[in-house]
């Protein structure tokens, strides 16, 4: 599948759901962008020291930190919605959140996200292009996850590298795509992003979906014969 097709086929499962994604883009963005933002100001001593201030004191900085980690699962959780959504199976909005019910999946998240992050860094540390292969050979992890909760950690990085080899240029291509796009929305004072974070989100969906997903089913074939 050409990278054409996967935008299209991502435009196919946004119609008349274009809404719904847009609104949830939004709701996520608040929640990131917000709550972090209300510790930070707490910690600051008012919203006059956190506006005028230069540099924020240590705890608002760190408190920040831990509540963008601790909210990372609601970003995992959207993709997986998109993930249902390009394969019609009509998610709901209310399932993003399901996550903070699941205290077991909701910490495997943040532990991911913390070793991937590592992982990167320390790739990172040789050269820059190095830190961006690794970053796309675990692209996939947290679909994976999805599809697969059995997976340990290690389990899902391990096999996002293996399923990521041959592909990994296609998929960086994928993103490049998107910067026109972006570089537009930046002119609408950013309220183009409500539409273009969905089709990005599809459209990286479609990908696992279709280039991912269809390696298993091809293993399993193979095995049978």
């Amino acid at each position: 599948m050409t990278i054409t097709e996967i935008k299209k086929q991502a435009l196919k499962a946004l119609k008349g759901q274009w809404g719904l994604a847009a609104g949830l883009t939004f709701i996520v963005f608040v929640i990131n962008a917000f709550l972090p933002m209300i510790f930070e100001v707490m910690l600051s001593g008012g919203w006059s020291n956190w506006f005028l201030a230069d540099t924020l004191p240590p705890q608002a900085e760190f408190a920040s930190a831990i509540i963008s980690l601790l909210l990372m699962p609601l970003t995992v959780t959207t993709l997986w919605f998109f993930l249902a959504l390009v394969r019609f199976e009509g998610p709901q909005l209310f399932d993003v959140f399901t996550i903070f019910s699941d205290a077991k999946r909701y910490f495997k998240l943040i532990g991911t996200s913390l070793l991937m992050g590592v992982f990167i860094f320390l790739w990172s540390l040789l050269l820059l292009i190095p830190g961006i292969i690794k970053s796309l050979s675990y692209s996939q992890t947290y679909l994976l996850m999805k599809d697969h909760p059995e997976y340990s950690i290690l389990e899902a990085i391990t096999e996002s590298k293996k399923r990521m080899k041959g592909y990994k240029g296609k998929y960086f291509l994928l993103n490049l795509s998107f910067i026109g796009w972006g570089i537009l929305c930046i002119f609408t004072l950013g309220i183009g992003f409500l539409w273009l974070t969905p089709y990005i989100q599809a459209s990286t969906a479609t990908f696992y979906n279709e280039l991912i997903v269809t390696q298993e089913q091809v293993e399993i074939q193979d095995w049978n014969e």
